[in-house]
């Protein structure tokens, strides 16, 4: 028979060693938690990021440096002075005198494929008119590119859903470097002429 005092020490020992156990336990967890918390910050921090840059806000700083970034020269004077256009409002205020060529990419081939529509058009037939998915979801998301465009006052929306560039915009009609593109879109079967 096994004395009560061995019967302690091995009790003892065996509650050492689940101790060790589980405060290795808490600081594996304890690392996985520090890591978790990490990258949700770090997508916290994207979301506020991206939503400060879609959002259009007039003023932006990034590291010090701060930039009206209305125009296309408040632009290259923020990527120059801070080397990087990131907060950069993507879609500046329409004004005369501003050329389609100030919008980023995206937002220009819009503009450019409106100027060249006879009727206003749907963001679904813009879609398919720029080779993008027609998708509802996708649709959706873009239809936000269009309202933005008619915020900025590079569109215009005639009736519910019915887009058009502004009446200046068509006015001033292409410059050169647009009417080359346009024609090319022309012989691709994207813009004016008869609908399917």
């Amino acid at each position: 028979m096994v004395s009560w005092l061995e019967e302690l020490d091995r009790r003892a020992a065996a509650a050492r060693e689940e101790i060790a156990e589980l405060r290795d336990r808490i600081g594996e967890l304890t690392r996985r938690l520090a890591e978790r918390e990490e990258v949700l910050s770090r997508l916290e921090i994207t979301r506020e990021t991206m939503t400060e840059i879609l959002s259009g806000d007039e003023t932006v700083t990034v590291g010090g440096v701060e930039a009206d970034a209305g125009g296309a020269g408040a632009v290259e004077e923020y990527r120059s002075a801070a080397g990087s256009p990131v907060g950069v409002r993507l879609v500046p205020q329409w004004t005369p005198g501003l050329a389609v060529k100030v919008l980023p990419g995206s937002y220009r081939d819009i503009v450019e494929v409106l100027q060249d529509a006879v009727h206003p058009m749907r963001a679904h037939h813009l879609c398919a008119a720029l080779g993008l998915s027609t998708d509802k979801s996708k649709v959706e998301g873009f239809r936000s590119k269009l309202k933005r465009l008619v915020e900025r006052g590079w569109l215009a929306e005639e009736g519910p859903g019915l887009f058009t560039p502004c009446q200046a915009l068509t006015a001033a009609g292409d410059a050169p470097e647009q009417a080359e593109s346009s024609a090319a879109r022309r012989r691709a079967g994207v813009g004016s002429g008869p609908r399917p």
